[in-house]
């Protein structure tokens, strides 16, 4: 095989569809099931507001892969180009939303500047306490339980072997390549991706580059069903943590929103919980976003894994140190809207030995000083 992925979500399968579109053999392995892991936890929101600006290259190419996603998987993943509207409510937030929107413009990324009035005008029954917004009109949302698989579908129609319930319990870098021994037996390959989440950076530290990780779970939830009436997917611009609560209404009706604190998740099991302590702070700001909430039900609360670095960056490039071998993990919750780029420029950087959209930030070397 040309080369062996570890990891089954988003950014996995996404690397395994356009390697495998490019010739490459391929074999993906997943320890559970694809797209079970941070993928399915994510609240599916596709944003370049308020982004690290050196990111937005890779956000940009990713963003008009999601317009061509129905096309490149043959599948509809839900992905709507609704718009991404974030409010204001001090003026802290105001300074926060200028200075990016002045910093970004040379990105290649316009926002649209709202006062209230135009609010009020434009989406009515949101944001009423709000002094302003910012909003991004080609931006939007897509289901992430269903864009993993799709991946992996299309990925295996053009070749790729699909290994699931496959841990890994080791990796050995050989004169002719890399061997990974699994759950599932032994695996050979000239090279290797881990996109394994949070677990990549124990796998990284296995060849002499580790990483600063932390594990935690973001707070999910979505309500009962409603009439369809909130086009955009909704945010804030916020200096206090517990106030960056988002939500979306998907065509079905219901409201599903998270943001906020995170909890703490065991490294072993891996496994987050969903804390009702935290629902309780997320709700006021919920309905500070939308008061037309104020006595709808919520149906069901989720958590998921999710890796996060000191600097909020992900690990994305080939290794410091071994020939071969490459990253893509660590995308501290903002990797699903960077999905699909992701996959496309690791792609080809693994074919080509270089890329044509910027991501020397987020280079595992970054991290040479910290302990082994």
């Amino acid at each position: 095989m040309d080369i062996i992925i570890v990891g089954g979500g988003l950014m996995g399968t996404s690397v395994a569809f356009f390697l495998s579109r490019r010739g490459y053999r391929v074999i993906l392995l997943e320890r559970r099931f694809v797209g079970q892991g941070a993928t399915v936890a994510s609240f599916g929101n596709i944003r370049r507001q308020g982004r690290y600006l050196p990111q937005l290259p890779l956000a940009h190419r990713s963003r008009a892969l999601w317009g061509e996603i129905r096309d490149l998987l043959g599948e509809d993943v839900e992905f709507r180009a609704t718009g991404h509207l974030r409010l204001i409510h001090d003026q802290g937030g105001l300074e926060d939303m200028q200075a990016f929107a002045r910093a970004a413009l040379p990105w290649g990324l316009e926002l649209e500047m709202l006062e209230p009035t135009d609010i009020r005008r434009r989406f009515p029954g949101l944001g009423p306490e709000a002094i302003g917004a910012s909003f991004s009109p080609e931006d939007g949302s897509a289901n992430p339980r269903l864009i993993a698989p799709a991946f992996a579908r299309a990925a295996a129609v053009s070749g790729t072997d699909i290994v699931e319930e496959a841990e890994v319990l080791k990796i050995a870098r050989g004169s002719e390549g890399f061997a990974v021994e699994t759950t599932k037996g032994r695996f050979e390959a000239d090279q290797l991706l881990i996109a394994a989440g949070a677990w990549g950076a124990r796998m990284s530290a296995e060849f002499g580059e580790p990483v600063p990780m932390r594990l935690n779970g973001p707070q999910m939830a979505v309500t009962e069903p409603l009439p369809h009436r909130v086009h955009p997917v909704v945010g804030v611009w916020a200096r206090e943590r517990d106030a960056g609560v988002y939500f979306r209404q998907v065509e079905r009706g219901n409201i599903v929103f998270g943001g906020g604190r995170r909890v703490n998740v065991p490294w072993k099991t891996g496994f987050a919980k969903a804390d009702p302590r935290v629902l309780a702070v997320q709700l006021p700001h919920l309905v500070r976003l939308c008061p037309a909430l104020a006595n709808v039900q919520v149906i069901r609360t989720w958590s998921g894994p999710e890796g996060y670095l000191e600097d909020m960056l992900p690990v994305m490039g080939a290794s410091g140190k071994v020939p071969g071998l490459y990253y893509a993990f660590g995308f501290c919750g903002h990797g699903f809207q960077l999905g699909p780029g992701v996959g496309d420029v690791m792609a080809e950087l693994i074919a080509t030995g270089d890329t044509t959209t910027p991501i020397g930030d987020f280079s595992v070397s970054r991290f040479r000083d910290q302990p082994a």
